[in-house]
């Protein structure tokens, strides 16, 4: 992986002092610890902190073409590189280097946009063409890659992959969105389509943006999308089949490395599927890694020893603390934004500890959205069967009337929540579902809010891009939609921030086989019940492992890394719960109700409710806007 940053002035070519392109690309130093460099030109400036995985002797950045006219700067791997290395050098194309890096300025120079359909890989790079004036940003089509951009007050257009690198430019106002701490509280993460810096903005995944000098800056153009609109013909097994030859493919083609590589194991589905393919794929074992907790009930080590000894993996282990709080500070340093995903402090230790052996990770990020793996699924799909067989009006007057008088019961499992349950049935799929996925109701959040903040919010609501995420997406039924939205949603703004932010931290790249476009292309054309069939989710990609992964591997319960956080603000964490309504910072916005939050904070530490993760949310929010605000 690697940091990039640059300036363009869309009017003037204005002068561009490099000391404030190095300022922004060292903010990002654990991006690139290999190598960094800065270049500019009337109106345009370049930097990169690089960390070195292809061609680790050459491919420096920025990189220019023999003409001069034609710049780069990359952060990721085009996994295909060799192929179009080919193709392009039959065109005429001299490379000077052996890296993927140059097969952009190439191909930018023979293709021009059209060259993103061509890339099959991880990617956030940009290119400045001296000869049209041009600045070209790019983001790859899932998101695997962060890239952040704005204007700022002398009518540059700054762009970094981390917000901090924008942050290092004395002249970006910092001002924090409300609209984007509303997100925050309703989904735990910033979305994409949001930044708590106002005036910032995330370039989408899967867009691109061409800027040209004298003309005004465009809104982003979208270059690809995932279908769920149409449907694979034949049957299961041949399905299967070709379902494995994708997930072998992806597998593979991640395997390009000059540098040592591995894979997370944590004895799950999704990272020992992609553990068993890389070792068909490779002579050597190969080296995996998990981490145990000290905890009963989240401890998965036992499962990950059988996977690798089964394939002969070079395996370590290690028990580390569920609650180690020292590390909150340093994930708020790497997110930058707030991040209240607390599996954050899981994936930043086992990032932690592959680094120590490897470069390069291989994990299994991405299976439960394109295959259906989540819970969640299973409740949409079944709650939109009952809503079809309930006309809307009586659906709304029967099933919110008994809602709202059943009591809550937020320490049962959904399936006895029947509060939960019967509300959902009230609203329409889209509603319902853009509430499942959240942590703190709307409810709770308005009384969060005092007047002055719901005033500043001017309507804005978080759930809003769920529902019209799922109302337009391109689906046939309730799990495509659920699947799509978090896809678009949930998917880049939280798993793949997570772990892109964790193993940058250590300076770890980490790959995403199962997240390979071609794969995810085919997981949106499987008919719905070969992704969730008899409430079993992943249940095509289940079968096709049978042939390398055991049953109790493939078939057990979901376990994951389900932080305690309701318990911890019972006990370590009950003064950082107490100090919140006396938080300078969260007065300082002027947007909360401090005296609410304190009472939501007493009946959980009595134990009258669970407001276990709304806490964590708040813990978070106070600690980032602190960092970038304060």
């Amino acid at each position: 992986m690697c940091g990039l940053a640059g300036l363009f002035h869309p009017e003037t070519p204005k002068p561009v002092d490099p000391a404030r392109i190095r300022a922004m690309t060292d903010a990002m130093a654990v991006r690139g610890p290999d190598g960094e460099g800065v270049w500019t030109a009337p109106g345009v400036g370049l930097g990169h902190r690089r960390l070195s995985i292809i061609d680790v002797a050459g491919s420096p950045q920025p990189m220019h073409d023999m003409s001069g006219a034609l710049s780069v700067l990359f952060n990721g791997c085009i996994y295909n590189y060799q192929e179009l290395r080919a193709e392009l050098g039959a065109k005429g194309w001299a490379f000077r280097t052996a890296g993927d890096t140059e097969v952009l300025l190439a191909a930018w120079a023979a293709w021009g946009p059209a060259m993103l359909a061509r890339l099959n890989g991880m990617f956030a790079f940009a290119i400045h063409d001296a000869r049209t004036q041009q600045l070209f940003l790019a983001r790859d089509r899932l998101g695997v890659k962060p890239l952040h951009y704005t204007r700022l007050a002398d009518g540059a257009l700054a762009f970094a992959s981390e917000l901090k690198g924008l942050l290092a430019h004395p002249l970006l106002r910092r001002v924090p969105d409300v609209r984007a701490v509303e997100d925050f509280l309703a989904f735990g993460y910033v979305p994409d389509d949001a930044c708590i810096v106002a005036g910032v903005s995330k370039l989408p995944a899967g867009h691109y943006l061409l800027v040209e000098r004298g003309k005004p800056v465009p809104a982003p153009v979208q270059w690809w999308d995932v279908s769920f609109a149409d449907r694979a013909r034949g049957s299961a097994r041949a399905l299967e089949e070709e379902l494995v030859d994708h997930m072998r493919a992806a597998v593979r083609s991640r395997l390009v490395s000059d540098v040592p590589l591995g894979a997370f194991l944590s004895g799950g589905v999704d990272s020992s599927a992609v553990v068993a393919l890389m070792a068909e794929a490779t002579p050597h074992a190969i080296r995996t890694c998990t981490i145990g907790f000290d905890e009963a009930g989240h401890d998965e080590r036992g499962y990950a020893a059988a996977v690798a000894d089964r394939f002969r993996t070079d395996h370590r282990s290690r028990v580390v603390r569920s609650d180690d709080f020292a590390l909150l500070d340093r994930l708020v340093v790497a997110f930058d934004e707030p991040f209240a995903d607390a599996s954050a402090l899981a994936t930043y230790q086992v990032c932690a500890l592959a680094r120590e052996k490897v470069t390069v990770a291989l994990s299994g990020d991405g299976a439960d959205e394109i295959f259906a793996g989540y819970r969640r699924y299973r409740f949409q799909a079944a709650e939109e069967r009952v809503r079809g067989l309930v006309p809307d009006g009586l659906r709304s007057r029967v099933f919110g009337g008994l809602g709202a008088i059943y009591p809550k019961a937020d320490w049962a499992p959904r399936p006895l929540r029947a509060k939960t349950t019967l509300l959902a049935l009230a609203d329409d799929g889209a509603e319902a579902y853009a509430r499942s996925v959240g942590v703190t109701a709307p409810a709770i959040r308005a009384r969060l809010f005092n007047d002055a903040g719901r005033r500043a919010l001017a309507g804005h609501r978080a759930e809003d891009r769920y529902v019209a995420a799922m109302r337009d997406a391109p689906a046939r039924d309730a799990i495509d939609r659920a699947q799509y939205a978090d896809i678009k949603i949930w998917l880049p703004g939280d798993i793949l921030a997570k772990t892109d932010r964790t193993s940058m931290a250590v300076s770890l790249e980490a790959r995403e086989p199962l997240l390979d476009h071609r794969l995810v292309a085919f997981a949106g054309t499987l008919p719905a019940s070969l992704r969730l069939r008899r409430g079993e989710g992943k249940w095509l990609m289940k079968k096709a492992m049978e042939r390398y992964l055991p049953k109790d591997v493939l078939y057990r319960p979901k376990m994951g890394f389900v932080t305690p956080v309701s318990a911890w603000f019972r006990s370590a964490l009950a003064s950082e719960a107490a100090a919140l309504p006396r938080s300078r910072t969260l007065a300082d916005t002027g947007w909360f109700d401090l005296d609410a939050l304190g009472t939501l904070a007493e009946a959980h530490r009595a134990g009258r409710a669970d407001h276990g993760r709304t806490l964590w949310q708040f813990v978070m929010l106070d600690r980032s806007l602190r960092r970038l605000f304060g």
